[in-house]
């Protein structure tokens, strides 16, 4: 008999199926879906980051640093002075310092002050420091630091934008959004993008629109923070009968089995077997307990889940079973309807010889 696929009984047995090994058939239910949803949950960046706004970007190695020198007159240590012959008083301007580099102990070089400790330090430490360190030299010193290049307070944003860069941190406190709007925003629509954080060896991703929409997850960011966009073209494919055999994508929020069925047109009226709606997956082998066997060079198990909606309950369940991307859903026929495609393939045998037969017979008369 024409079929679209494998009925019921034939995907419960297929544990035992010779052509591959290590098949997990699970039925669904509450519990194990709450197991797989807790496996899987991903932590908001507000909780593994924190969103705390730095106080302030120290100075780092291979940073540039400008310093500025003020005194009192007539004593000048540093430049010179100009005479105003009214007043009988003479006036200095600061005197700017060549920019220096932060060498790679941490140190710069000041005049007077002698080697100076920067790397780690607010540019209001710095100030103070070489302040103290001139006192007794100059006359009433004053002194401005600046940060004229600061590479070790910049952020990295790449991935799926219009243009990749590096984000120099200000004393704002730049937020992710920020750093988005700063490479030009994203290149595909937001539903389908998420957005991934590396900060100090811990990595978290979250959707871009779920970012958009709660104003905590809009973190500060903190110097050395890569930020990638990525696009996530996912999908699933539905087979059997259902409304819309088809490949649907979802956005990066994910979608649940309920609204994937709903997507497709639900189960096929005429032809549904409600008790055997299966999800193929391969799932993390962490996630299924009772797995003997899994396929070599791989942490994968393949599992079929079934869901049986002539149980109400099922309704409540599929709305919190997340689909995965690559997950196949499948719906298998009910016997009936395979006893009514062969009646009809009979009935299609019989009533031509059946009309031949009342034909010579009225023939005959």
């Amino acid at each position: 008999m024409p079929n679209s696929g494998a009925s019921r009984l034939q995907v419960q047995r297929v544990e035992k199926s010779k052509n591959m090994q290590g098949v997990v058939v699970r039925k669904l239910d509450d519990a194990l879906t709450r197991k797989l949803a807790a496996g899987r949950q991903n932590k908001p960046f507000s909780e593994v980051f924190g969103g705390a706004k730095p106080k302030s970007y120290p100075v780092g190695a291979g940073d540039t640093v400008t310093v500025s020198v003020w005194e009192t007159p007539p004593s000048i240590l540093f430049g010179g002075a100009t005479l105003d012959v009214k007043v009988g008083t003479s006036g200095t301007n600061a005197e700017v310092l060549p920019p220096q580099m932060v060498m790679d102990d941490g140190t710069i070089n000041m005049p007077f002050a002698g080697r100076i400790k920067v790397a780690g330090r607010s540019v209001r430490e710095i100030e103070k420091d070489i302040t103290n360190r001139l006192q007794g030299k100059a006359n009433n010193p004053q002194v401005m630091v600046r940060v004229s290049g600061n590479p070790t307070s910049q952020v990295s944003v790449i991935g799926d934008v219009s243009q990749s860069t590096n984000l120099t941190l200000t004393p704002k406190g730049e937020r992710l959004l920020d750093a988005l709007a700063t490479a030009g925003g994203v290149a595909h629509p937001i539903t389908k993008v998420s957005l991934q954080l590396s900060r100090k060896g811990k990595v978290a991703s979250m959707p871009l629109d779920a970012v958009v929409a709660d104003p905590k997850q809009n973190i500060p960011l903190l110097p050395g923070d890569v930020l990638t966009a990525q696009f996530q073209p996912w999908s699933i494919s539905v087979l059997g009968a259902t409304g819309k055999n088809q490949e649907l994508p979802f956005e990066a929020r994910g979608i649940s089995l309920a609204q994937a069925l709903a997507r497709s047109s639900g189960l096929n009226d005429n032809r549904a077997d409600p008790g055997g709606v299966f999800v193929f997956r391969f799932e993390d082998a962490g996630l299924v307990e009772g797995a003997s066997v899994q396929p070599a060079g791989s942490n994968k198990i393949p599992v079929v889940y079934q869901v049986d909606f002539e149980d109400p309950a099922s309704f409540f369940i599929t709305q919190n079973f997340i689909m995965q991307d690559k997950d196949v859903i499948y719906v298998a026929n009910m016997p009936s309807a395979e006893l009514e495609k062969f009646l009809r393939m009979v009935g299609m045998v019989l009533t031509p010889t059946l009309n031949l037969g009342r034909y010579q017979l009225q023939v005959a008369e």
